[in-house]
């Protein structure tokens, strides 16, 4: 009996869109005005440049192969969580393999106060932004002062001339516990509805794509918020099911924090528009632990002070687009 070995077939009409949480890509410099002491190069995480640089080369060659098992295209846009500053972004476009792409950013400052952003990366050669904006998360303690986390990065433009509204979100993390911070991540998702609304009143069924760290699993309270009276459709929900699966790993059990959301116009079939293809985590086996207890997480930079050298705490995911010619 012989078999024949046949490698899959790359599309060249598909198109990747991804999102990535870089675990803390900071440079080595003080900023006075954010909490980012840790990463220095005097800090308690000892950062250093050969250490910044390490990582900058571990991301790039990640960011460069996602989607790539089914296309031929690098990913056309990419969001990205946890940047400090548009001068880690030059520097990850400037270290191969990213370098070789025409590969552009849109990022604000953000009042986090550990000084982390939201971020888009795009391919200037198939993405033309339009319009971009902060869109800012009010969220006020019982002393009515307001409680500083990311903005929601909203980007429009025109992907293969077809036009797109893109959001980049890093919602408030569960840090004092799930309980207590749920209010927070509800409030973002209906500070994004409000954002979509307001579209809604000037653009005829717009195309969506919703991305981030949302801090929140599929099936959790502030995900179901968002999709109630919306036009989203989120197509990680089936990643996640039976949770053996995820893009991050905390005691043992997995979360599928990182997600992207679509319009359900991507689930048409129109000539010179986009269609959803499919919906991947992207958990190559270079990105994971290869030993020892925790084998299979995800390959980190840290483990609190302990430098381990690796990637991210996050797996990236990716959805695909069909182009319709």
């Amino acid at each position: 009996m012989s078999f024949s070995v046949f490698k899959k077939e790359k599309k060249a009409n598909l198109y990747t869109v991804a999102f990535y949480n870089l675990e803390n890509l900071f440079d080595v410099k003080d900023d006075e005005d954010t909490l980012d002491d840790d990463f220095t190069p005097d800090g308690y995480k000892n950062w250093t440049k050969k250490r910044y640089h390490k990582k900058l080369s571990k991301l790039s060659k990640t960011i460069s192969k996602i989607g790539l098992e089914f296309t031929e295209n690098p990913s056309v846009l990419i969001g990205l969580a946890e940047v400090e500053n548009k001068e880690v972004l030059k520097d990850l476009l400037k270290t191969k393999p990213l370098n070789e792409y025409d590969y552009s950013y849109v990022h604000y400052e953000s009042p986090d106060e550990r000084g982390i952003d939201t971020a888009l990366l795009y391919d200037d050669k198939k993405f033309e932004v339009i319009h971009s904006e902060p869109i800012p998360l009010l969220i006020y303690d019982d002393e009515g002062q307001r409680d500083t986390t990311r903005d929601i990065l909203y980007v429009k433009g025109k992907l293969n001339n077809e036009e797109v509204h893109v959001f980049v979100n890093h919602w408030p993390s569960r840090r004092s516990g799930e309980d207590v911070t749920q209010e927070k991540r509800i409030a973002a998702a209906e500070t994004l509805k409000a954002f979509m609304h307001k579209i809604e009143e000037t653009h005829l069924d717009p195309n969506y794509i919703v991305m981030g760290d949302f801090n929140a699993n599929p099936h959790s309270k502030s995900i179901k918020v968002l999709l109630e009276d919306s036009n989203l459709h989120n197509p990680m929900e089936k990643l996640h099911f039976p949770a053996e699966q995820g893009t991050s790993n905390y005691n043992g059990k997995w979360s599928m924090f990182d997600q992207i959301l679509i319009s359900y116009s991507f689930l048409n079939y129109e000539k010179d528009t986009h269609s959803f293809e499919q919906a991947k985590i992207f958990n190559e086996e270079f990105l994971k632990e290869y030993k020892g207890k925790y084998k299979g997480n995800p390959f980190r930079t840290y483990a609190g002070k302990k430098y381990l050298g690796g990637y991210s705490d996050h797996f990236p995911v990716y959805i695909q687009l069909k182009y319709n010619d």
